[in-house]
C-alpha cells in the first residue's frame, strides 16, 4: 500500500469545508500568550458549528488583541480601525449588512482606556455582534504599564503596586444593555468553546471578558491576571454545555441540577450547578455574583447574564432585511413629495 494511499481523509463540517478554511496567519505574539488560545477555539468553534466564514466580519482597534484577527477566519472579512474605535466602525457595517456575524477584538487598553465611550454605547445599542475583550492588566504594546482593568494591589515586575480600583468590563456590560455577558480564562479550553458557540448563534451583543494572561509583561507572583492566579482564584458559576439545534444529544441529568436555555437557533445552554443555584438571567444577581467573588479575592467565569427577550439594534431600527448596498435608487432616494413635507415640517 502507498502512503498516499494510507492517508486518513480530512474530517470536513456539516457544510463541507475543511478546518484549514477556518484558519488564519501564523501567529506573531509571543509564545504562550493568551490570545492565541482565544484565537484557537474561535477557528474550532466556526469550523465545528459550521458557519460559513466568508459570512463574518472581524474588527479590530489597536494593541496586542488586535493583531489576533488575522490569526483566525482568513476568509472573512476584516476591518483594524484606529485605537478603541472598533465598535462604531462595527456597528456600521453590521447594520449596513445585517446578515453578516461580527467579531470585534479588543483589549483591555482598547475596551477601558480610550475606546470606554465606543464601548459603551455598543452595549446600550444591543448590536448584534461577538465582542471579546482579550483582557490582561496591562498594555502589552507599551511595555507593560497598568491598564484600567487591573486590580488594586496588584504588582507590575518591577514591583510597582496598582492603587487604582478596576474598570470591570461585564458590570458595565450587564448594567448597560449587552444581553449575553461571560467572563472565561484563556486556559480553560472547555468553558471557553462553550462560552463562545453561544455567542455566536445569539441574536444581541455578546461580550466575553477573556482573562489572557500577558507572559511578556504581567504573569509573575503579585498579578491577578496571570496563569497561576487564575488556576489558584478562578470560580466557575456552573459547568456550561453547548447543543447546537444541529445535533441533539441525549443526557442523563439528576433532576434540578441543570438549567437549560434554548437559544435563538433552536441550540441549547447547559448550565449546571456547582454549588449553588444561580439564574442568568436575572441581571442584579450577576452583578451581586461579581462584586462578591472579587470581595474574597476570586474570579467568577461562566455565562454571568443571558437574556434572549431583547430586540438587538438592527430590529429596532426596522432595517430591511437586505443588504444596504444592493437596494436600487428609487427605494433609497426620497421622492419630491417626502422632501417637500421634510421642509414644511421645519418650517
Amino acid at each position: 500500500m502507498s502512503a498516499a494511499a494510507a492517508t486518513p481523509p480530512k474530517k470536513a463540517n456539516r457544510i463541507g469545508l475543511e478546518v484549514i478554511s477556518y484558519k488564519g496567519a501564523r501567529t506573531t505574539l509571543c509564545a504562550g500568550c493568551g490570545h492565541n488560545s482565544v484565537s484557537e477555539r474561535l477557528i474550532e468553534c466556526f469550523f465545528e458549528l459550521g458557519v460559513p466564514p466568508w459570512q463574518v466580519a472581524k474588527f479590530s482597534g489597536i494593541g496586542c488583541s488586535s493583531k489576533s484577527p488575522a490569526y483566525f477566519l482568513g476568509m472573512s472579512h476584516g476591518f483594524n480601525a484606529v485605537h478603541g474605535r472598533a465598535p462604531s466602525v462595527a456597528t456600521g457595517a453590521l447594520l449596513a449588512n445585517r446578515h453578516i456575524l461580527g467579531v470585534t477584538l479588543s483589549g483591555d487598553g482598547d475596551t477601558a482606556s480610550i475606546g470606554l465611550g465606543q464601548f459603551m454605547h455598543m452595549l446600550r445599542r444591543n448590536v448584534r455582534q461577538i465582542c471579546i475583550i482579550e483582557n490582561n492588566g496591562v498594555y502589552g504594546l507599551t511595555k507593560g504599564q497598568f491598564s484600567a482593568t487591573a486590580d488594586a494591589g496588584s504588582t507590575l515586575r518591577s514591583g510597582a503596586v496598582n492603587e487604582l480600583p478596576p474598570i470591570d468590563c461585564c458590570v458595565e456590560a450587564i448594567q448597560l444593555g449587552a444581553t449575553l455577558v461571560a467572563r472565561t480564562f484563556s486556559g480553560d479550553k472547555r468553558q471557553l468553546q462553550a462560552i463562545l458557540k453561544a455567542a455566536i448563534v445569539h441574536q444581541g451583543l455578546a461580550v466575553i471578558d477573556v482573562i489572557s494572561p500577558c507572559v511578556a509583561f504581567n504573569d509573575h507572583e503579585g498579578s491577578t491576571k496571570s496563569y497561576a492566579y487564575m488556576k489558584e482564584h478562578g470560580q466557575p458559576l456552573h459547568e456550561v454545555d453547548f447543543v447546537p439545534s444541529f445535533e441533539e444529544i441525549e443526557v442523563e441529568i439528576e433532576d434540578g441540577a441543570v438549567r437549560e436555555v434554548t437559544l435563538h437557533d433552536g441550540s441549547r445552554l447547559r448550565l449546571k450547578k456547582l454549588g449553588g443555584d444561580y439564574d442568568p438571567s436575572e441581571k442584579l444577581r450577576a452583578l451581586t455574583a461579581i462584586h462578591e467573588a472579587a470581595r474574597r479575592g476570586e474570579v467568577v467565569t461562566g455565562i454571568l447574564y443571558l437574556d434572549t427577550g431583547r430586540k438587538h439594534f438592527a430590529e429596532l431600527l426596522n432595517l430591511v432585511d437586505e443588504p444596504l448596498a444592493t437596494l436600487p435608487e428609487s427605494r433609497v432616494r426620497p421622492s419630491r413629495q417626502a422632501l417637500d413635507q421634510i421642509m414644511e415640517e421645519l418650517r
